[in-house]
C-alpha cells in the first residue's frame, strides 16, 4: 500500500503542534518569528505562513498583527441560549467574560432596512458589544434599534457579562423573537476584531425582535467563533392534562 507523504506545510504544522502539546511552547508564549521559523524548516515564508494558518484555524495559535504568533491559551466555550424573549443570554462555565460596549448613531444601510422594516437612511442606534476572556476577544454582537425607540440613556455597559443589553424603550409587549443561525467564514473585519484566522468558521446569528403591533424593535447580529461557542435552542411543549370520569 502506498502511503501519502505529508506536504511540507502539514509536516511543519505537525511539528509545531507536537511542540505545543508537549509544552515546549507554552500557552501565551510568543513563537519564533516567521523568518526564523522559515529558516529553521528551510521553507519559503508563504509555506511557513500556510502551516501557521492551519494552527490558527485549529485555535492553537493566535496571530497578533505587529506582535507575532502566540500559543493561544485554552478558551472557555460559551453557549448562546436561544429562544429567550429578552435579553439574549450566554451560559458560561466559570468566571464571567468581560464585555466592552460602544454606542453610535447611524443611518440604516445595506440589509438593515430590510431586517428592521425601515426606509434606507432611517436613524438607528447601534450598540457594539465585544466579550473578552482576559485580553482575547471572545465574541461580538451588534445591536440595532430604531432611533425613536432607543432609551434616552442607552446602557454604557451590559447589565451582566452574560447578557446583551436591550436598548429599546419599554416595557413593550413582545410578539415574536426570530433567530436565524448559519455557519460561514468571517469577514476580514470580523477576523481582525476577534483575532482569529480568516479560515476559522464562525456561527452567525441574526435575532429579530417584534412587538405586539408588528414593529421590529431590535435586530441583533452576533458572531461567535466556532472554536469556542455553541448555540442551544430549547422548545418547551405544553401538554394538556386530561382527566377521565369513571
Amino acid at each position: 500500500m502506498i502511503r501519502a507523504v505529508p506536504s511540507r506545510r502539514d509536516a511543519i504544522a505537525d511539528d509545531l503542534r507536537r511542540q505545543i502539546s508537549t509544552g515546549h511552547f507554552k500557552a501565551g508564549e510568543r513563537l519564533p518569528s516567521e523568518a526564523q521559523l522559515a529558516t529553521r524548516y528551510t521553507v519559503s515564508t508563504p509555506t511557513l505562513r500556510s502551516a501557521l494558518a492551519l494552527l490558527q484555524g485549529e485555535g492553537l495559535v493566535e496571530k497578533i498583527h505587529g506582535n507575532g504568533n502566540f500559543v493561544r491559551r485554552p478558551l472557555r466555550r460559551i453557549t448562546y441560549l436561544g429562544g429567550v424573549a429578552e435579553p439574549p443570554t450566554w451560559a458560561t462555565f466559570s468566571a464571567p467574560l468581560r464585555v466592552t460596549t460602544r454606542t453610535a448613531s447611524i443611518e440604516a444601510y445595506n440589509h438593515l432596512p430590510t431586517l428592521l422594516n425601515v426606509r434606507p437612511g432611517s436613524p438607528l442606534t447601534e450598540v457594539l458589544h465585544i466579550a473578552h476572556e482576559g485580553k482575547t476577544p471572545h465574541s461580538l454582537a451588534r445591536i440595532y434599534t430604531p432611533h425613536d425607540l432607543t432609551l434616552a440613556d442607552p446602557p454604557a455597559a451590559t447589565p451582566s457579562p452574560e447578557q446583551i443589553a436591550v436598548c429599546w424603550a419599554g416595557p413593550r409587549p413582545l410578539a415574536e423573537v426570530q433567530e436565524r443561525l448559519s455557519a460561514r467564514l468571517p469577514t476580514q473585519e470580523e477576523a481582525t476584531a476577534l483575532r482569529i484566522s480568516a479560515s476559522l468558521a464562525v456561527l452567525s446569528l441574526t435575532r429579530v425582535v417584534t412587538d405586539a403591533t408588528g414593529r421590529v424593535v431590535e435586530v441583533a447580529l452576533m458572531v461567535l467563533p466556532g472554536d469556542r461557542a455553541d448555540a442551544l435552542f430549547t422548545t418547551r411543549l405544553m401538554t394538556e392534562k386530561r382527566s377521565s370520569k369513571e
